[in-house]
């Protein structure tokens, strides 16, 4: 066996007997190459034929081939020759193809770069913590920047992540969610004498033997057997941080799965938790309820794309009669495309990264908060009748933009609070104060469209515009529906969300964002149909002659005054007098007629 040292000037001399020998060499990278040495130079540059790359990855092996390999002498730390007699490795190794020991090889990079959970405090003598992990999965990247416990009850907790984690293996069976009070309710804590509930043992709790004072209390899962899982961790004398070891754990059953921080001591009070615990699922790092998401936007990227095919199609063909509204319903089409495939990118950056990408989901919120304010804003526009039958909407111009910016505003920062940098799949509670004012405005954009439906279809009817009226009542069938099933919807969310406090159907759970998706490209597929380019757009165009007073009252009286009955020898045609508003003045010809008379 020979070293590859700068300071062997004899290495390429010294390589001479290796050759047509089956040798090990040892590169500076680590890596280590099998093969037949074959040719050698001064510079200790080698060829081997038959080479392979040995990969070894805890108990398991790959002989990965490289064919006829070409090895720089500077690379090169250890060549030795291999005994063929000899069995190469320990019975107990096993071999495995390429695509697993590369998931292997993956595995062991993600728990080496995965920062061991350090938890700091001041320093304490003889103290000792409890941590409670109900954590089960291998690795979502959740992470603790100094975060603080809170009191609950007489424990002091940090929820460390909930998700929803799919089994890996054939067993796929739900098992019932512990999340927050039913965390603490079914796995942690217990009462004396129908007391208080209690997490941490209490001194009557202590004399009923049941447990030690002052530790957590928990008891094995009858729904799952060997869960929760609890690691402990505590401090030696004069320690201010301690380290908890890096722990892995197997799903074996689908369901929602949590982690929790406890500890039981009144003193602690400055305790924080910093580090990172990854999570994923069999497909990725996305959370089970997120995990349907990925694909349902690539679905709907897939639809909006075939709407602007045939779209922009007709925009082509009859550009000469394209309407200013089919300009803004062209915008809303292409802000679609745009938002769905900033969603599919989002989640599936998040599914292979772990990390929730900041840029790419703010742009898709704003995308998307953009494209309803002005969905919105058209409905509202085309319920006023503007381009149809009125040429601007006057005066309501600056109250329609205040009431979308004021939309916007509300919608953006109720998104960005939902969405940036989401990990978990428990869903925010302290977002109504963010949701309220969104759900106002959305109920007065659609009393003001009713309203002004209402108002249109009046006045189209009374004026006989038969093609307009016509396709305005779609219009507005197709806004009713919409309207009616949105309220059904909401009714089936509230009672979902009521029934479901623990997040125990999270595997349905995100039908309910893709429903809205859904229901608002739906309505945007019926207007297209309605006001699609063609070589009759024109007739559903303003009209200055047709419309000119189309938002005003009438102010002319007409009034038809009998004639006298005529005689034999003279007839007189009936007369029509013009009345003006107020001034009660009459024509020379009236007057004529009157000394006739």
């Amino acid at each position: 066996m020979s070293w590859a040292g700068p300071e062997d000037i004899y290495l390429s001399t010294s390589l001479a007997s290796y050759l047509d020998r089956k040798l090990l060499v040892l590169l500076r990278d680590g890596r280590k190459l099998m093969g037949t040495l074959r040719s050698f130079d001064q510079f200790a540059n080698a060829v081997l034929e038959g080479a392979c790359e040995r990969v070894i990855v805890g108990d398991l092996y790959c002989d990965i081939p490289l064919g006829l390999y070409v090895i720089r002498g500077e690379n090169v730390v250890l060549i030795g020759e291999l005994d063929l007699e000899r069995e190469e490795l320990p019975p107990h190794m096993t071999h495995v193809s390429v695509a697993e020991i590369r998931r292997a090889q993956k595995a062991e990079r993600e728990a080496t770069d995965l920062k061991e959970l350090r938890i700091a405090m001041p320093k304490l003598r003889n103290t000792l913590l409890f941590f409670c992990f109900v954590f089960f999965s291998e690795a979502s990247v959740h992470e603790y920047n100094g975060q603080k416990f809170v009191s609950k009850g007489n424990a002091f907790v940090v929820h460390g992540g909930s998700e929803g984690i799919y089994s890996s293996f054939a067993d796929t069976h739900n098992v019932t969610a512990i999340a927050d009070d039913s965390f603490v309710r079914e796995a942690i804590g217990g009462s004396a004498y129908g007391g208080q509930r209690a997490v941490c043992c209490t001194a009557d709790l202590a004399k009923l033997g049941v447990c030690s004072e002052g530790e957590i209390i928990h008891r094995p899962s009858t729904k799952n057997p060997g869960w929760p899982k609890v690691f402990a961790v505590s401090f030696s004398e004069d320690d201010e941080v301690t380290t908890l070891p890096l722990k892995s754990i197997q799903i074996t059953k689908t369901g929602m799965y949590n982690l929790y921080f406890i500890h039981c001591d009144l003193n602690l009070k400055d305790l924080t938790v910093e580090g990172k615990t990854v999570w994923k699922n069999p497909t990725g790092y996305l959370p089970g309820r997120m995990a349907p998401l990925m694909n349902f936007y690539g679905f709907m990227s897939l639809a909006f794309v075939i709407l602007g095919i045939f779209w922009f199609l007709q925009y082509a063909r009859f550009w000469r009669e394209v309407l200013p509204l089919q300009n803004c319903i062209t915008l809303v089409i292409t802000l679609g495309m745009l938002e769905m495939a900033l969603w599919y990118f989002d989640y599936a950056e998040f599914n292979d990264s772990g990390t929730r990408p900041v840029g790419i989901t703010m742009w898709a919120v704003t995308f998307d908060t953009i494209k309803r304010t002005i969905a919105r804003i058209i409905i509202l526009m085309v319920s006023m009748g503007y381009g149809v039958v009125r040429p601007t909407l006057g005066g309501l111009t600056s109250k329609v933009t205040m009431l979308g910016a004021t939309f916007f505003l509300a919608s953006e920062i109720l998104e960005l609070v939902e969405n940036v940098g989401a990990v978990s799949d428990l869903s925010g509670k302290a977002r109504l104060f963010l949701v309220l004012p969104v759900a106002i405005l959305d109920a007065f954009f659609i009393l003001w469209i009713f309203t002004s439906l209402s108002s249109t279809l009046n006045k189209l009817q009374a004026r006989r515009m038969v093609a307009k009226l016509d396709i305005y009542r779609k219009f507005t069938n197709a806004l009713a529906v919409a309207v009616i099933v949105s309220v059904g919807w909401i009714c089936y969310e509230i009672y979902f969300k009521a029934n479901d406090v623990y997040n125990e159907q999270w595997q349905n759970a995100w039908i309910i964002p893709a429903f809205w998706q859904i229901l608002s490209f739906s309505l945007l597929c019926v207007i297209c149909v309605l006001w699609a380019p063609s070589q009759n757009s024109t007739r559903y165009a303003y009209s200055g002659e047709a419309n000119e007073d189309f938002d005003k009252d009438d102010t002319n009286l007409t009034l038809i005054k009998p004639s006298p009955t005529p005689s034999k020898e003279f007839r007189t045609a009936p007369e029509t007098r013009t009345v003006q508003g107020s001034n009660g003045a009459s024509s020379n010809g009236d007057l004529e007629e009157d000394k006739t008379e």
